[in-house]
């Protein structure tokens, strides 16, 4: 069982990581940098190591296939993806960005940086290395 200090420690990340997905749920990141959800697709086709479909876009965001839909012809009406055939499968398509879904995911990377910044201002570089190491860590753990 945990010891009294540990309970502590963990409820307290808890309580960090419960106002963090209010905060996220509320899309503060997003507003901020002026994107709508959309911009979800854009994350998704950007970290994939495989090409990416609209099923893949459901899995990656935890949504079902016609909130997938929607966001991947959101994106598409946006000029932020465009669609390609696959070549082995003709009745499937691939999602793929464009000049204008590239330049909007730096402006979004820039904008959730300067967010992260604000919030870590005051902070030492030393403070800034070990939060990025341990929060890593934390979420490749998260299963």
């Amino acid at each position: 069982m945990y010891e009294y200090k540990e309970i502590a420690e963990l409820r307290a990340i808890e309580r960090a990581m419960v106002a963090i997905r209010r905060r996220q749920s509320r899309r503060t990141l997003a507003r901020a940098q002026g994107a709508g959800p959309e911009y979800d697709v854009l994350d998704v086709i950007e970290g994939a190591r495989e090409p990416v479909t609209v099923t893949a876009v459901a899995r990656a965001l935890s949504v079902d296939q016609p909130r997938a839909s929607r966001l991947a012809a959101a994106a598409v009406a946006a000029g932020l993806v465009r669609r390609e055939a696959d070549q082995a499968d003709g009745r499937r398509s691939h999602l793929v960005l464009t000049d204008g879904g590239r330049a909007a995911l730096e402006q979004a990377h820039q904008a959730r940086q300067a967010a992260f910044a604000a919030a870590m201002e005051g902070w030492s570089a030393a403070e800034r290395a070990e939060f990025a190491r341990l929060l890593t860590r934390f979420v490749e753990a998260i299963p």
